[in-house]
């Protein structure tokens, strides 16, 4: 799940608790009106004033660090994508595997580039190269296959 939508489900549970505490607020409030012989100076109405402060306090908390996941935490999409310059003589399906590899952050298997674009293992092949030769790319041996890195 990501983070914001765990930020809202928070602060909607902070948001709950905080109608807990206004209604057991009130309820208490008015059993003790009506049950004690004291009045205002009874000993409970300091302990509902103190128990609905610290109910406040951790509400707020709570709510608190809702918002702090909703507004403070970033996606990983939402960050800018670095696109690299491309030179214009690239051929179609190139800048098909470019566009691969930038939707990839910058890596990305080769044998998931040769499933994502639909081309032959030849072809893909063949175009790393190219790309490889013309400094856009880097290739790195891991096990059974390469990971594709796009330079900047």
């Amino acid at each position: 799940m990501e983070n914001k939508t765990v930020g809202y489900i928070v602060t909607g549970i902070g948001l709950v608790v905080g109608l807990i505490i206004v209604l057991f607020n009130r309820a208490l409030t008015e059993i003790v009106n009506t049950t004690c012989s004291h009045g205002p100076s009874c000993p409970m109405y300091t302990s509902i004033k103190f128990q609905t402060w610290i109910s406040g306090i951790i509400m707020g908390a709570i709510i608190v660090v809702g918002l702090y996941l909703i507004f403070a935490s970033k996606r990983k999409h939402d960050a800018p994508v670095h696109k690299p310059k491309l030179p214009k003589d690239l051929t179609k399906d190139e800048k098909t595997v470019v566009d691969k590899l930038t939707a990839a952050d910058g890596t990305i298997f080769q044998s998931d580039l040769v499933e994502q674009t639909g081309f032959t293992k030849v072809k893909v092949t063949r175009m790393l190269d190219r790309l490889e030769g013309r400094g856009l790319i880097e290739r790195k041996r891991r096990g059974m296959t390469n990971v594709v890195i796009l330079k900047n």
